[in-house]
């Protein structure tokens, strides 16, 4: 069975082909036949963040040539694709509707069922697709823009909540730190290639939340501080300007990996998942595996080209549902979208529906 992911949530559009055995156990991870992806980073820099109606119109011109390229790379033909999956959220809410209704109709032509899938379980679950992919049960780190989530996965949507973000998630702590240092966009990634270069001890940061005693997140007072000290620092900030991103990766670094071993004690579990755009943060990856190979904790993560938002998650996870039982594809292409979509609600929603 030849399943076509579709993913449209953001700044991102990937398409990707998954092949999965519906007969073969289920221990068995589905293969990843092809992908393809285009970012639109470069459009959006000159904004210095994504504006949702350019990101949306940018999906519709991307998606049919992206299938395309997919298609020729398995050498496939339409007519051999099962089943359409599509981001259905959350994300973006223009941005969703292209992708659904793309998926949609291209169901309708083929008379394919079409399934929606979650954007974050996407994420959850693209560490299956990796040389070393782990097994249930675990803990997952999800780190994915707005989204800072510590879960207990016993199963494929059998999650339960540990921690999750009260104001600013990781990744925005990264972004909005980086624009303060005037360092563009996006964000992220350029504050934690400027980092390497500079001390990590250089300025006392706060970690909050990190005696907090339960497994919440919060980035927000962290921002400040770094505001706080780049004002201080004043025309010395360039000389010192990776000294202060250094400095601050390491309070976001420290504090996600407290969490992740209270989240590890607190459940018993000897497995970490670790998934999203964060985690391809090679400072966060070092600490965590430092932190985690004494206490005989296995790691796993995303292949660093599967960390950013791709249609192969979304392919991935449309098949792992559909292999667990959990979802059933439909023919019917009226469809709908959900840019706000707790996780741990998926399944009681889907029950809902």
């Amino acid at each position: 069975m030849l399943i076509l992911g579709i993913e449209s949530s953001c700044d991102e559009t990937g398409v990707a082909l998954v092949s999965w055995d519906p007969h073969a156990p289920r221990e068995q991870v589905p293969t990843l036949l092809a992908h393809a992806l285009h970012s639109q980073v470069s459009m959006h820099e000159a904004y210095g963040g994504v504006v949702p109606e350019l990101a949306s119109r940018d999906h519709i011109r991307r998606v049919l040539p992206l299938t395309q390229t997919v298609l020729s790379q398995a050498r496939c033909e339409r007519s051999d694709i099962d089943v359409v999956a599509f981001t259905r959220g959350p994300g973006l809410a223009g941005a969703l509707l292209v992708g659904a209704g793309v998926a949609c109709a291209l169901g309708a032509a083929l008379q394919r069922p079409v399934l929606g899938v979650h954007h974050l379980e996407g994420h959850l679950l693209s560490p299956f697709l990796s040389q070393d992919p782990p097994q249930f049960p675990f803990v997952a780190l999800l780190v994915s823009g707005g989204h800072s989530q510590l879960m207990q996965v016993n199963g494929v949507g059998d999650y339960r909540l540990l921690g999750e973000t009260i104001d600013d998630a990781a990744g925005e702590a990264f972004d909005k730190s980086a624009k303060l240092l005037g360092l563009g966009y996006p964000g992220g990634p350029a504050l934690s290639r400027l980092a390497e270069q500079g001390n990590p001890t250089a300025f006392k940061l706060p970690r909050p939340l990190l005696h907090s005693g339960d497994l919440d997140f919060s980035f927000a007072g962290l921002k400040t501080a770094v505001m706080t000290q780049a004002r201080k620092l004043g025309d010395d900030l360039p000389a010192r300007c990776a000294d202060l991103a250094a400095s601050t990766q390491a309070a976001i670094v420290d504090v996600l990996v407290r969490k992740s071993l209270q989240a590890l004690d607190v459940t018993g579990q000897r497995r970490l998942v670790v998934a999203g755009g964060v985690g391809a943060n090679r400072a966060l990856r070092a600490q965590l595996n430092a932190a985690c190979h004494p206490r005989g904790v296995r790691v796993h993560y995303p292949e660093l080209h599967l960390c950013t938002d791709n249609g192969a998650m979304i392919a991935l996870a449309a098949a792992m549902r559909l292999q667990s039982g959990r979802s059933q594809a439909s023919m019917d292409y009226a469809f709908d979208v959900r840019p706000r979509w707790p996780l741990d609600q998926l399944d009681a929603d889907l029950i809902a529906q």
